[in-house]
This record gives structure tokens, C-alpha cells and sequence, in this order.
């Protein structure tokens, strides 16, 4: 800190807004920093400031709607507590209300699940045994391994699905924010179509034994996965649970499709104006927008700010460089269907593997 005054990045670290956030609520009106550098235009916030950006910190994870939040801290620093006290109770009520509701629809659906006979899925009584080219099969998992999920209220989706053909193997991995799914041929295959879903560190322990060009030997018997290359073999247990019916979520509208080279899409990504959104709900973590609009001529543009958004989509920018690494192709193949519905990321050489990434609403 320099005369009392803070950067824009000790702000976020006393405040635990992310310095995108804060750039957002400047431009929004809501907190504008007490002075800008007019050369280089870094943003410096007075030492006053430091208490409002912490209301706003709480506002924000409250899901205060924006409007809200303004006046809220337009009375917090004109001394209006009766205003203030209006607004956050306003604020719980509507917040209460929703979860009465919430849970009342919940209620109904738990009580029509119970009514449905859904029992678990039968792990396969007939053993199943397929052999594959390791060097394919570690390529499948080194594609969808970045989308498994990791939380412990999903435990269905803390893995992989190995979706077990009469030739090929798919792989397919969710957590709900994004999917990715690729597919490898199968050289011999001995059972019936199977699905089964691997734990992560299984999952890990075979893509460790990938790593030559040799046949990887893959079965299936009960809960038992079990995978030899060579003389080295690993063993881990199915989970017992039912995998999301991944075929149903592959019907996307049809849309604009782009075509882009990996590098440079990535660049425009990693240097690109960034969007402020709230934090992500499966680990809490700050995220980054990049808001991306597509012509139609094919033409991919990162939105920075002042640009027109209407017809423009965003997207978690981690979940989207993940993505691009995960393809692993210099070109790439992007589909935009509707603001509301998931972009794919295919591989033009390979139609089978691909992933989607669901959109995230910008704040207003």
C-alpha cells in the first residue's frame, strides 16, 4: 500500500473478491476505485474502500442481485442503516421463500422416486474381457480425464464410465459443468455390452500402465476392474452406482460451427479481457468469463469490455483451456448452438472424441 491507498490486487486479497470481480463492479458503477492511473490505468481504491469491498464480498455470495447490492452500499456509506436493514432482510425473505419452495418441489420428486422401481444397476454377471491398443486406450482417458467430478454428494460421477461394445470401448466422464467423451476400438471382445464406472484412482493406475505400445488386456468380472499390460497389472472396484444416460445429452441444436487453431485461440484466451461471474458451486473457487461471440462466416472474438454481448456466450475460461489442452490437435472444431446450450469441442480428425462445456449467464 502507498498513501493509504490500496492496488486493485491487495483489495482482492483483503476482500476475497477476485480482481476480475473487481473490475466488474467498477465498471458497473457499483464500486469505483478512488483514483486510476491515467497512463496505465491501474485501478487504486482508497483505505475506506476496504470496508465496503468486504459488504460487497458477503453480498455477492448471499446472491444479492446487483441492483440490491448497489443501493445496499449506497446507505452502508451515507450512514442509512434503516435502509440497509430493509434491503438484507428484503434479501432473506426472498431467499427463504425459495428454499420453502425448493424443497417443497423436492419433496415431490423424492416421493416419486420412491414410488418408481429404480433399482442400482446389475454389475455384470457374466465376466467380460476385451483387448485393446494401450497406446488408443491411453489417448481416450488422457481426453476426458479433466471433466470428472469430484463431489461427494455425486458419487456416481467421481469416475469414469467404460461403455463396454462389441467394438469399441467409450470412456465418459461429467460433472455436470462439462462432459467429455472419447471412444477407441476394441481388438477382441468376449461378453455382453457392459457399463461399468471406474474410480479415479483406478482410473489413474491404468492410465500409468499406458505407456508403451503393446495390448492392454481389460476385464470386468463383478465389481472387479482389472487391466494388464505386459506383466504389470492393476486392479480396482466398480462403483456401485448408476452413470447419467451420457447418449441423451449429446442431442445439441444446431448452430454456427467454427474452425481454430489451437494456439492462437488459446492465446486470445489467456491475454483476453476476462468477465467477473460467481464462484464456481462444486468447489467455491473464483472464476473468469470469457465471453465469446461467433460471425458467420466462422470467426471466433474473446468480448472485452464496452463490446456488445446479446448474442455473445460465456464461458469459464479454465474449464474452456482445459478443454483445448485435453483435445491435444492444432485445430480444433468449436459448435455454438443458443446462449443456453453447451459448446462443443471436437477434434476435426476425430468425431468421436470430444467434449462439451455447459454456458454461464453473465451478471447483469
Amino acid at each position: 500500500m502507498e498513501n493509504d491507498m490500496y492496488s486493485i490486487g491487495e483489495l482482492a486479497r483483503e476482500s476475497g473478491l477476485s480482481v476480475s470481480a473487481l473490475r466488474f463492479y467498477d465498471r458497473a458503477g457499483v464500486l469505483v476505485p478512488a483514483r486510476v492511473d491515467p497512463v496505465s490505468g491501474y485501478r487504486w481504491y482508497g483505505a475506506g474502500q476496504r470496508a465496503e469491498a468486504a459488504v460487497l464480498a458477503r453480498l455477492r455470495r448471499a446472491g444479492m442481485p446487483l441492483a440490491d447490492i448497489r443501493l445496499v452500499l449506497a446507505g452502508w456509506s451515507g450512514a442509512d442503516p434503516d435502509l440497509v436493514r430493509g434491503l438484507l432482510q428484503a434479501h432473506l425473505r426472498r431467499l427463504e421463500r425459495g428454499l420453502s419452495d425448493a424443497r417443497e418441489e423436492f419433496s415431490a420428486l423424492r416421493a416419486r422416486l420412491d414410488r418408481r422401481e429404480n433399482p442400482m444397476p446389475a454389475l455384470p454377471a457374466t465376466p467380460v474381457h476385451l483387448a485393446l491398443p494401450a497406446p488408443e486406450l491411453a489417448a481416450a482417458l488422457d481426453a476426458i480425464r479433466f471433466a470428472a467430478g469430484t463431489d461427494p454428494e455425486l458419487p456416481m460421477l467421481g469416475g469414469v464410465l467404460l461403455d463396454i461394445e462389441d467394438d469399441a470401448l467409450r470412456v465418459v466422464a461429467t460433472d455436470r459443468y462439462r462432459m467429455a467423451i472419447a471412444r477407441t476400438r476394441t481388438t477382441t471382445h468376449d461378453g455382453p455390452h457392459t457399463q461399468v464406472i471406474a474410480p479415479l484412482p483406478p482410473t489413474d493406475a491404468i492410465r500409468a500402465l499406458l505407456d508403451g505400445e503393446e495390448t492392454a488386456q481389460l476385464a470386468v468380472a463383478g465389481d472387479l476392474l482389472t487391466l494388464g499390460t505386459g506383466d504389470r497389472r492393476t486392479t480396482g472396484r466398480c462403483l456401485d452406482h448408476d452413470f447419467p444416460d451420457y447418449r441423451r445429452l449429446l442431442d445439441l441444436p444446431t448452430g454456427h460451427r467454427a474452425r481454430i487453431d489451437t494456439a492462437v485461440f488459446r492465446t486470445a484466451l489467456e491475454t483476453g479481457p476476462v468477465h467477473a461471474s460467481e464462484p464456481r458451486q462444486q468447489d467455491g473457487a473464483p472464476r473468469d468469463l470469457s465471453v465469446l461471440r461467433v460471425t458467420a462466416d466462422g470467426t471466433v472474438t474473446v468480448c472485452g469490455d464496452g463490446d456488445d454481448t446479446s448474442d455473445a456466450v460465456a464461458f469459464d475460461r479454465d474449464y474452456l483451456l482445459h478443454a483445448l489442452t485435453a483435445a491435444a490437435r492444432p485445430a480444433l472444431t468449436l459448435e455454438f448452438g443458443t446462449p443456453a446450450t453447451p459448446l462443443a469441442v471436437r477434434r476435426p480428425d476425430d468425431e468421436d472424441t470430444f467434449s462439451i462445456l455447459m454456458p454461464v449467464r453473465l451478471e447483469n
